[in-house]
């Protein structure tokens, strides 16, 4: 009934579309069953119509102890496979020259599979400490179910050693990611005929737009030259415009534009601070100007996603020096893309990124996790887990 092989879980796993914009119930319930045959706790911490579940894992210590111990995370969510063309079905593992292809195989339902193939192993281990899993939804679409359960385990007070989030990195430790916020912009003018442009009679929506598109890259090229950290592929806090619609036709003067644009600031940037830039020009110049063409005109922003960055654990941190010495090719690594990294150090817990596949082919047509990464990710885990257990907790 329940996979035994790793191979069998990837395929098992993979066989699940957990797209984002599906419920991901079909799956959390069976992992659920899964752990319940090994007697494992679970708890399953749900998304407000509680069509999507978050699942927090816990193998207890021999003294039935559950605090502290090592969290290893990811998430169940996959992206879309619409208009990508692939060689296999996305939704089959097909193994191929030491890789396994399908979609969630490097992003990351092989770590997963990875992890679940161990369980049996941590259920017999004899534990001072726990092994917790931590698994999420929605974390492509804003890290949506990090957010929830982060602040689940906050209010339970649940704590860990250290958090390891399986995500792509080549099996390389990143210590570091960005946040990421986005925000989606509607200008409302007025609508007349285009013969009437620039009279009373409108007010060009679009044209304002241009304007504060205008103004997010000017501080998007002020942010390129700020604050750097060379340590990220990208050493500045990023900014961009990245979807726009305005208009029903050429003879007429657009009543509204809608704009979208993010940014990836640095852990250390404040998002506050670079949302204020944009903010105060809006409300102390561009929303007058407008509003002197058209009195009713309006600039809302709706704020549709917020994911904070992972700031750099302390070199002195016992977690993150267990993590270098166990792992046999370390150097600091800082990543662009955002993950649940910052959710988990925003309630305590020191947290790394590291997980076999390339972040490169992760979201790609033909997505794939080399064979060898899966076998020395495993090694990795193991050792981590097992020399945690020996360590004093600073619970």
């Amino acid at each position: 009934m329940f996979p035994k092989t790793r191979k069998e879980w990837i395929e098992k796993l993979l066989s699940f579309d957990t797209t984002s914009r599906n419920s991901n119930l079909s799956i959390v319930e069976f992992l659920k069953k899964y752990l319940d045959s090994l007697n494992v706790e679970t708890t399953l911490v749900y998304n407000q119509p509680k069509t999507k579940a978050n699942m927090f894992v816990t193998f207890r210590a021999a003294d039935g102890y559950d605090k502290g111990g090592i969290i290893l995370s990811g998430h169940l969510d996959t992206v879309p496979v619409e208009g990508q063309k692939w060689d296999t079905d996305p939704f089959k593992a097909t193994e191929k020259d030491g890789k396994i292809y399908g979609r969630g195989s490097c992003d990351m339902k092989g770590f997963i599979a990875q992890c679940m193939y161990l369980a049996p192993v941590f259920v017999k281990m004899a534990k001072r400490k726990p092994i917790h899993f931590a698994w999420t939804y929605d974390e492509e679409i804003g890290c949506l179910g990090g957010r929830v359960l982060t602040a689940f385990l906050k209010a339970n007070k649940v704590t860990a050693d250290g958090c390891i989030i399986g995500e792509p990195t080549s099996n390389k430790i990143v210590v570091a990611h960005k946040g990421i916020h986005v925000y989606q912009v509607t200008i409302i003018g007025k609508t007349c005929h285009s013969a009437m442009a620039l009279t009373p009679k409108g007010c060009n929506a679009i044209d304002y737009a241009a304007k504060l598109i205008v103004k997010i890259r000017e501080i998007a090229e002020s942010l390129s030259v700020g604050e750097q950290d060379t340590l990220f592929d990208v050493p500045f806090t990023t900014m961009s415009t990245n979807i726009i619609h305005g208009g029903t036709a050429l003879n007429i003067v657009p009543g509204e534009c809608h704009f979208t644009y993010e940014f990836r600031n640095l852990p250390t940037a404040a998002k506050e601070t670079i949302q204020e830039k944009i903010q105060t020009y809006v409300d102390e110049t561009l929303l007058p100007t407008m509003q002197k063409e058209y009195s009713d005109a309006q600039i809302k922003f709706n704020n549709t996603a917020s994911v904070p960055g992972l700031p750099e654990v302390e070199d002195s941190d016992p977690f993150l020096t267990m993590v270098r010495t166990l792992h046999t090719d370390y150097s600091k690594k800082k990543v662009a893309f955002a993950a649940e990294g910052g959710q988990y150090a925003g309630i305590g817990i020191p947290t790394v990124l590291y997980g076999p596949g390339s972040i490169y082919v992760a979201h790609q047509a033909n997505e794939f996790v080399h064979i060898d990464e899966l076998d020395a990710c495993e090694a990795f885990l193991l050792n981590v887990i097992k020399r945690n257990q020996d360590l004093p907790s600073k619970i």
